[in-house]
């Protein structure tokens, strides 16, 4: 008799499903490197990893990991805080949307590439990959809270001053309830943008502790290894920070009854 399948067992099965999948991918990129036969093109998946494994042991490692992660985390809370303030001037007076929206708009659809270009003009190379994760994420903040705010439902706002709630227990039980579901997708697919905007920043600006310089040192030397070990290393981290969203998201919905 076939066991069903019950929400116990569901996480084994997502794991050993995952695990499959990259088994598969993996012997896609070793079946890939035999094939082409050059390391300097396509390193086998068992050089990357003692490359990585060489890296692990170097402070280098560690302390250009961690400046990068400060500089696009940095980058991405001050992004929050001022899309936040955004959607809130803009959906509360026509003149600052009239005003902020073109501009955002603009940020929103400009390459991405070009702010960096332009950026290495105005702002200092350390600080410059933070600037353009800050820029990237701005506007999907405000977009997403924008949208958020205005669809609050009238009716229970109305309801509220029915029943005296006050503004700041309507803003508690209503508007940040309702808000919600928007914020948190705000911060996933901002967190997105801010990584991989940031990593481009610093692979064109060098500062000098930063993954972006190790990327580009390893293709200049032509270490293709390295470059794929610190992909790996760019990806994982990518991967960590959004589970590590996801889980304050499911915390944050919990407490505002939101259902995530």
């Amino acid at each position: 008799m076939i066991p069903s399948i019950t929400r116990s067992n569901l996480p084994y099965k997502r794991i050993l499903t995952g695990l499959a999948a990259a088994a598969f991918w993996l012997a896609v990129w070793q079946g890939i490197a035999m094939l082409v036969a050059q390391e300097l093109l396509v390193p086998a998946p068992l050089v990357v990893l003692k490359t990585l494994f060489r890296l692990l042991s170097s402070p280098l490692f560690w302390q250009a990991t961690g400046f990068s992660l400060l500089r696009v985390v940095s980058g991405f809370l001050a992004a929050l805080v001022v899309g936040c303030a955004a959607a809130l001037l803009t959906t509360r007076f026509s003149i600052a949307r009239i005003l902020l929206s073109p501009l955002l708009k603009i940020i929103r659809a400009a390459p991405v590439a070009s702010f960096i270009i332009l950026a290495l003009v105005w702002v200092q190379t350390n600080w410059l990959p933070g600037f353009i994760a800050f820029l990237m994420v701005v506007p999907v903040v405000w977009n997403n809270l924008e949208n958020g705010i205005r669809s609050i439902d009238g009716n229970l706002l109305e309801m509220a001053k029915v029943f005296h709630m006050g503004w700041i227990k309507t803003l508690i039980r209503v508007r940040i309830p309702a808000v919600m579901p928007y914020f948190l997708a705000a911060c996933t697919t901002g967190l997105g943008f801010a990584w991989k905007s940031g990593i481009a920043a610093e692979i064109i600006c060098r500062p000098a502790l930063s993954i972006g310089r190790q990327l580009q040192d390893a293709k200049v030397y032509l270490e293709t290894a390295e470059v794929f070990a610190w992909t790996a290393v760019a990806v994982a981290l990518s991967i960590l920070l959004e589970k590590g969203l996801l889980f304050l998201a499911r915390r944050l919905g919990r407490r505002f009854n939101t259902g995530e």
